[in-house]
């Protein structure tokens, strides 16, 4: 005979068991940026921060402490230590990155790349902008801005990431396909908006006929600004263009200082990249390339693009 007391068991066991496999059904994705903190990564993170919010998701964000490479694999380290279902990560080091991911592939924890490549491991994904694409795009434009002889600055990003180094190859090759006969100065950076302004000096020194900067990321461009400023020059005097879309990059167009961006869909990089990893996780086929566009941002079109991006919302300039 079932008694009231034994029901009352069963319901606590069910209840219980319940719990248990809820648990147990929870996805933990851990998303471990590179430690930037500017404009663009502030609209990348929060991208992926709505994806995390997924129910049955578990979402640990963390961060490369000033960008460190040890840091990082550190904290790779402790996600397989905690048997995460899936990483998405932004990688400080393209290469130095890869002993960890590949351990972490091995221990079964699915890895999504995030805005920037892993090279010397499998990844399950890589979710990006087309950098190649998009900067070629940016080097098209600037060879219609410039004549055979002139002069161009290229602010690089950190060559030792495959996102600098796409970017450069880009304009390059869309600057050369056009106009061949150019002179073009590399002012070389790590992604430091100092580093590019005090370059940008320098090279302005050697080069006072330089017709157009061109910039890997907009950082570089708010660098090549001062350095404008403090050569005394105008609004428009040296055309600029930048790469991001970012708040601070637009504004500069709004200005009249930045002539042309090649931007990306900053939020929407974060946001595909951690549901990449979580489609991943549960067992889900995904590509093993997801371009997440971008698009060639004109005075002409400036307000519609940070409308539509959702960066208008953090731009100073209306």
């Amino acid at each position: 005979m079932i008694t009231k007391r034994m029901l009352g068991r069963l319901a606590i066991a069910m209840a219980t068991a319940g719990l248990m496999s809820a648990a147990a059904a929870e996805t933990t994705i851990a998303y471990i940026t590179n430690g930037n903190t500017n404009e663009g990564w502030t609209l990348i993170n929060g991208g992926a921060k709505k994806a995390g919010q997924k129910a049955g998701v578990k979402f640990i964000e963390l961060a490369a402490e000033k960008g460190e490479l040890s840091k990082q694999l550190a904290i790779v380290e402790d996600m397989i230590t905690r048997k995460v279902n899936a990483i998405a990560i932004a990688p400080v080091d393209s290469a130095g990155i890869a002993p960890a991911i590949n351990k972490a592939l091995a221990a079964g924890i699915k890895v999504v790349a995030v805005d920037t490549g892993i090279s010397g491991a499998k990844i399950t994904s890589y979710v990006a902008t087309d950098n190649i694409k998009a900067a070629m795009v940016q080097g098209d434009w600037t060879a219609e801005q410039v004549k055979d002889g002139d002069t161009v600055i290229y602010i690089t990003g950190d060559l030792g990431q495959s996102t600098g180094q796409e970017r450069k190859k880009g304009f390059l090759d869309g600057l050369n396909a056009k106009r061949k006969n150019v002179k073009v100065v590399e002012v070389s950076t790590t992604w430091d908006q100092t580093m590019a302004q005090n370059g940008v000096e320098t090279a302005m020194r050697a080069n006072p006929g330089v017709k157009v900067i061109a910039c890997a990321w907009d950082g570089g461009a708010l660098g090549a600004k001062a350095a404008l400023m403090a050569a005394g020059k105008k609004a428009g005097d040296v055309k600029i263009a930048g790469f991001d879309g970012s708040p601070g990059g637009l504004d500069m167009m709004k200005q009249g200082w930045q002539s042309a961006n090649a931007a990306q869909m900053l939020a929407k990089i974060g946001q595909v990249g951690v549901e990449t990893a979580i489609a991943a996780a549960e067992g889900k086929k995904v590509d093993a390339r997801i371009d997440t566009g971008s698009f060639l941002v004109l005075p002409s079109n400036v307000d519609q693009f940070a409308k539509d991006s959702g960066v208008a919302q953090f731009m100073k300039v209306k």
